[in-house]
């Protein structure tokens, strides 16, 4: 019972300091971000002072974290996990990445093991399973969370930039002034578009790498445009215009099958939990009648891995029925 105690605590500890850490990087990060802005704003006399202060000294990673990232740079996964990490708008490193990877899996063992399973092995090695993907799941919530966002408010802002170009602003401008006024993630974006450019990064460019951050086909219309009317000229209100329009009419149209769907998708959603939920229910009522389907290795394991599989099969297929492109 110390022992579990121990163990416990240990990994509680160990996510606390996780946190924590992940708490400062994000706090230094955000300074990096403000003081990009400051040059932005043409302040690059204040930006040189304050980075030529004597009592000035940059935050630099670790020993351990730059062996890490260097290690892992190169790997076909760390760009892919880049990517992830941008589009989820969350500022970690691949070895931080990789870090919490490692100390959710080792967690959610713990616990699995000592506290919820009563110290069998096999679910805590499913516990540990779940918690190594804890993290991808987490980071693709966000990423989905957030492209919602910026397809909801993408037709306001091409009002906004509409509105702005018959103004008389050039394009820079009116991103600036979109950068501005639009509420999170659209302002972010565009902002980062607005100070690539003003590094000497084309256009062009910045705005794929915005499109790179925010896999969305509406977008991908804008960018195309703006593209499009940089090379062979036109007017751009009046395009964007009509892009808006053609946004918002497929926003209805999304939000009227989604309400026709909701019952295969919920119907889905059942279907694929029920089946986990009930062996829960049945362990915690009967440990010794579930044990069996546990411990033996030559036809519980194969039959737990079968019905996983027709879970997850299922799953995919009322997904794929429920989802219609347009």
């Amino acid at each position: 019972m110390d022992q579990t105690v121990v163990l416990v605590g240990a990994g509680i500890l160990a996510l606390i300091v996780l946190l924590i850490g992940i708490r400062n990087v994000r706090a230094n990060r955000d300074v990096v971000e403000e003081r990009l802005g400051r040059y932005d704003e043409s302040n690059f006399q204040s930006f040189l002072d304050e980075t030529d202060d004597e009592n000035y000294e940059p935050d630099k990673p670790t020993a351990i974290e730059s062996a890490i990232n260097n290690a892992l740079s190169d790997r076909p996964f760390a760009a892919k996990w880049r990517q992830q990490l941008a589009r989820a708008d969350i500022k970690l490193t691949v070895a931080e990445y990789a870090a919490i990877h490692i100390i959710s899996m080792i967690g959610f063992f713990v616990v699995g093991y000592f506290v919820l399973f009563g110290q069998q092995l096999v679910m805590g090695i499913v516990s540990g399973f779940v918690g190594f993907f804890a993290p991808r799941i987490y980071v693709a919530r966000q990423t989905s969370k957030r492209l919602i966002d910026f397809e909801q408010q993408l037709p306001d802002t091409l009002s906004l930039w509409v509105n702005a170009l018959r103004s008389g602003y050039s394009v820079l401008q009116a991103m600036e002034a979109i950068s501005r006024d639009a509420p999170e993630p659209t302002g972010t974006e565009f902002k980062r578009v607005v100070q690539e450019v003003s590094i000497g990064i084309d256009t062009d460019d910045a705005m794929q790498h915005m499109l790179d951050r925010v896999e969305s086909e509406d977008l991908d219309l804008v960018v195309t445009a703006v593209n499009i009317q940089r090379e062979v000229g036109g007017n751009l209100a009046e395009i964007l215009e009509i892009i808006s329009h053609v946004i918002r009419e497929r926003i209805k149209l999304k939000g009227e099958i989604r309400v026709l769907t909701a019952q295969g998708r919920i119907t889905g959603y059942l279907i694929s939990g029920l089946p986990i939920l009930l062996a829960l229910f049945l362990y915690a009522i009967n440990p010794t009648y579930m044990a069996n389907l546990f411990e033996n290795r030559a036809c519980g394991w194969p039959l737990l891995g079968i019905g996983l599989a027709l879970i997850g099969i299922g799953s995919a297929v009322v997904q794929k029925i429920v989802q219609i492109e347009i």
